[in-house]
């Protein structure tokens, strides 16, 4: 599959503020970061470095279950990719 790992029975679908992306992941939580416009920041910080602000423009939208995380993950895919979309 295209944003999940074959075989994945629950993930989250989210959408990110900032860029507008659609995703899904099977991490499932309120916010996450977005793969596409955030970077995990580098916790490794020197002494006279702050820590870095964490930010988390993705927000889920709905957990996703069973045979529709294969239809979910066609669905999104074929918008980025482009494709057969016949099996609609």
């Amino acid at each position: 599959m295209y944003f999940v790992p074959d075989g994945t029975k629950l993930c989250g679908f989210y959408e990110c503020e900032d860029c507008g992306s659609r995703f899904l992941s099977i991490q499932i939580g309120p916010r996450i970061i977005c793969p596409y416009c955030g970077e995990a920041p580098d916790m490794e910080v020197g002494p006279d470095e702050e820590m870095p602000e964490i930010h988390e423009a993705a927000a889920l939208k709905e957990i996703i279950e069973g045979e529709n995380v294969e239809k979910m993950d066609t669905l999104l895919s074929l918008a980025l990719t482009g494709g057969d979309y016949s099996w609609i």
